[in-house]
């Protein structure tokens, strides 16, 4: 599987790529570095490769579609904010549901966090299982080292209606799961 992306460096990383020196080799497509020092002109619209320049563009059309479709930023960041709202609400009326981080000053609004109370790893994976078997919902299962629990992305390509109906369908697989430990 491919992928692509964009690097940003703040002064202090660029000042460290001109000073280390890594003890092991590095893979040329790897290297910020052209003759010991920082090569700045992939920072400045030199093209590495064709698909670097894929992400600009993903990236261009991505800031389109928030000013155009969305309403701009301040729209985009209240639609999230909306999202998490809809997660509140299921959090606080389902008791075996927490967010990841408690304290709701470190939650995101986009990439939610759950952790699931009342259910171990295994019983999560079957969760999680069914939701994809129902295609309701992939990759929603929390990262691996984490707790058992579910991310579920609520930014602003999600809609509010979407994410009510995935609350239900959470609530549903749980008690399915649960059933059938008994």
């Amino acid at each position: 599987m491919g992928a692509h992306g964009v690097l940003i460096l703040s002064p202090k990383a660029a000042e460290r790529v001109d000073s280390y020196n890594p003890a092991w080799p590095v893979p040329k497509v790897l290297s910020l570095k052209a003759k010991g020092k920082l090569n700045r002109s992939i920072f400045e619209g030199s093209t590495i490769n064709t698909p670097s320049m894929l992400v600009i563009e993903d990236y261009l059309d991505a800031l389109r579609w928030i000013e155009k479709d969305v309403g701009g930023l301040g729209a985009s960041i209240t639609k999230s904010q909306q999202n998490l709202s809809v997660i509140e609400s299921f959090v606080a009326r389902t008791p075996w549901i927490k967010f990841l981080a408690e304290d709701p000053a470190y939650r995101s609004n986009t990439s939610v966090c759950l952790k699931i109370a009342d259910m171990d790893e295994t019983e999560v994976k079957a969760l999680v299982k069914l939701l994809e078997t129902e295609r309701v919902a992939f990759d929603i299962g929390a990262y691996r080292d984490a707790p058992a629990g579910l991310r579920i992305w609520a930014g602003t390509t999600v809609s509010s209606e979407d994410l009510i109906a995935l609350c239900d369908w959470i609530d549903y697989a749980h008690a399915k799961v649960k059933a059938s430990k008994k």
